[in-house]
């Protein structure tokens, strides 16, 4: 979905979908498309983020990991711009710690935020439509190959196409909240808890999606309160604690590292 890969035709489907979220090997490493040197995010005397060092490989899910209130969703919001920070943000080789979250949806991120923020009384197509903002000079046909390709993705939200957004279900409007980011065409999404209120089945479909938009050329930093099912598919791991990186591996690590387990997935039952 990024401007030089397709997606595949008909990535999801019932079959895929009833079997567990696959593990991945260990990608080759590269060049990063975002890195992050000693960042940091305060609400006033409170330091909510501390000096977080992280690498966002190109064509990788990164997952984040980490109890709630340890700075997860303060962090993405800094790297969006909207939240002030301190630090070191690259983004493709360039320093964007002067630019506004406008600027940076032009260099190439988009964010789903857990709450997804859609428009309810506007239909799934006008939604879509609305994520094509960034690309609205590129005419009619343009914007049409890209609701086909969000709609191979999601074949649910085709049958929807007219529906009010606010008629959705749970698992419907994340994944109109995913096909509208997508549909900016962004060479890194930013998912904050995507499986935040769905069925376990739910959630299988929507990270087998994510999956397959890594493996379409799309990076991926995942914020996910599911650490199993996030670990699972991703390249890479970071466990934040109080703000601060804990732990840092390839995520078939992190799945086996007893501190991990202890913490984070044995608390989770298997679904």
């Amino acid at each position: 979905m990024n401007g030089a890969a397709q997606l595949p035709e008909g990535v999801v489907n019932e079959a895929a979908i009833d079997e567990p979220v696959e593990s991945v090997q260990s990608r080759p490493a590269s060049a990063p498309l975002l890195e992050l040197k000693g960042l940091s995010v305060s609400y006033g005397k409170v330091r909510a983020v501390r000096e977080v060092s992280m690498r966002v490989p190109r064509g990788s899910i990164v997952t984040v990991i980490g109890p709630n209130g340890a700075g997860k969703t303060t962090l993405l919001m800094a790297l969006m711009g909207l939240l002030p920070s301190h630090g070191q943000i690259t983004f493709d080789g360039h320093d964007c710690r002067s630019a506004g979250p406008q600027r940076r949806v032009e260099m190439g991120m988009g964010l789903v935020t857990e709450k997804r923020d859609l428009f309810g009384s506007m239909s799934v197509e006008d939604n879509l439509e609305l994520g094509a903002f960034r690309n609205r000079s590129e005419g009619k046909s343009a914007r049409q190959r890209e609701r086909e390709q969000v709609y191979a993705l999601f074949p649910r939200l085709l049958e929807r196409r007219k529906q009010l957004a606010q008629t959705l279900s749970g698992g419907e409007r994340q994944m109109l909240a995913l096909g509208r980011a997508l549909m900016g065409r962004p060479r890194l999404l930013l998912l904050d808890e995507p499986s935040l209120g769905l069925a376990p089945r739910i959630v299988r479909e929507v990270l087998h999606a994510v999956a397959q938009l890594r493996d379409a050329g799309l990076s991926v930093l995942l914020v996910e309160q599911n650490a199993r099912a996030a670990l699972q598919i991703a390249d890479e791991g970071y466990v934040l604690e109080l703000g601060e990186v804990a732990l840092h591996g390839p995520s078939e690590h992190l799945l086996h590292d007893p501190k991990v387990e202890s913490t984070y997935l044995g608390m989770l039952h298997e679904e």
